[in-house]
């Protein structure tokens, strides 16, 4: 008579659950990682061959407080300057550090950039988030280096030399690149007048503003952006005040959406940017900056108060098209961007995903304005880790061409 075995129970089911759980809190801690960027479905990237910069993890170092400039950096706009306006993280957010996946960001050297790029002019041609980048760079360059002549280069809203070493950075301020104004209905009709329009904005599509007409001829190096303005309802109102867009001096007919506007303009600008420019010219444009509204858009009593980055769920609540959330115009710019810089010879700078999680880094209500600001960035803050890019991916460009 056999003895029945007692059934064992098997240690598996146990097993597998902890290892399950082992790996969701490997995969949480590693949750400020990026998605694959924009630029890998793109001829011309941000990544050299051997590190697509775009894409990694934001790393906290408590022990990190080696600013490369500090608040007293006078081209620092007041409402961007957190440290001295007292934004409650604003000393922490040069403690977070960017680190691409599978490679190292190098660390902006201002003494081997100012003189690997003598006798040299860089231009930033944009709306204020490409001033936000140029004041960065002015700023570390004038910490190592003090002995500058502030000018006006080629029509710049702002531009310095430093004299020891003849670079020229320069920003030209433009909101959509291409020129626009004020329209009003002629007196005696037109094809618009007759379709009722009776205000609004005239964009010509095939003409740069003045502000940067004259920058591709005399810069090096370009850094172009365009995005902000083209999704602003209170300024381009699409009923009271809409964008009429010009082609060759007359409407086209029948009239554009924004998005097909910009099409057109991105277009044009860069068949006048490759026909103007220095032969050996670098272009680059740097795709768009996210904003970080809650709870409405910055007219409608929106906030940005976190003080931590975003996990990598909650920048797809925040920037998902299908979310059409008040900030889906980032993703929205981007695809656009990605259309018409497929074989125009430009760079792309992929800034968008590394900054999707920095909703801490604005200035908020440490600002100055009347509402938050949730769309510029603190100084120092995200726009030098923009810097380190553009150097890194300037440099590669630069020993392999």
């Amino acid at each position: 008579m056999h003895r029945q075995q007692k059934p064992r129970h098997s240690l598996l089911p146990v097993l597998s659950l902890l290892t399950f759980v082992s790996l969701y809190l490997i995969l949480k801690t590693l949750d400020l990682s990026r998605t694959p960027s924009i630029s890998s479905s793109l001829s011309s990237s941000s990544s050299s061959s051997s590190c697509n910069y775009s894409v990694g993890s934001w790393l906290y170092d408590p022990g990190f407080d080696a600013l490369r400039y500090d608040d007293s950096c006078k081209e620092i706009f007041k409402g961007w300057n957190c440290v001295s306006s007292g934004k409650s993280n604003g000393r922490d957010l040069v403690k977070w550090r960017w680190r691409p996946h599978g490679c190292n960001l190098p660390p902006f050297d201002a003494a081997a950039f100012l003189e690997a790029y003598r006798d040299t002019n860089i231009g930033f041609v944009g709306d204020s988030l490409n001033r936000n980048m140029f004041v960065s760079l002015f700023c570390t360059l004038k910490h190592y280096s003090s002995e500058v002549k502030k000018w006006r280069p080629a029509g710049a809203d702002r531009g310095f030399t430093f004299l020891k070493y003849n670079l020229t950075i320069a920003y030209h301020r433009t909101n959509l690149l291409a020129r626009y104004g004020r329209w009003s209905p002629n007196a005696n009709g037109g094809q618009l007048e007759s379709m009722g329009y009776k205000d609004g904005y005239r964009v010509d599509v095939d003409t740069p503003e003045g502000t940067w007409a004259a920058a591709p001829p005399f810069h090096h190096v370009l850094i172009f952006n365009t995005g902000h303005w083209w999704w602003a309802p209170s300024k381009f109102d699409p009923v009271k005040s809409p964008m009429l867009f010009f082609l060759d001096g007359k409407p086209v007919i029948p009239p554009l959406f924004p998005e097909d506007g910009l099409d057109l303009v991105l277009k044009h600008m860069i068949e006048f940017v490759n026909r103007e420019a220095r032969p050996d010219a670098i272009k680059f444009f740097r795709t768009q900056s996210p904003r970080h509204f809650e709870g409405g858009d910055w007219d409608q009593g929106g906030s940005c108060p976190r003080t931590k980055p975003l996990t990598s769920d909650q920048v797809e609540e925040f920037f998902a098209v299908e979310n059409s959330g008040t900030n889906v115009e980032t993703r929205l710019v981007n695809n656009h961007l990605i259309k018409a810089l497929k074989g125009s010879g430009f760079h792309i700078l992929d800034v968008t995903g590394l900054s999707e999680f920095r909703a801490d880094a604005h200035p908020s209500t440490a600002g100055g304005k009347k509402h938050d600001d949730c769309m510029h960035w603190c100084l120092p803050g995200i726009t030098d880790t923009w810097n380190d890019m553009f150097v890194a991916v300037l440099n590669n460009y630069r020993r392999t061409r």
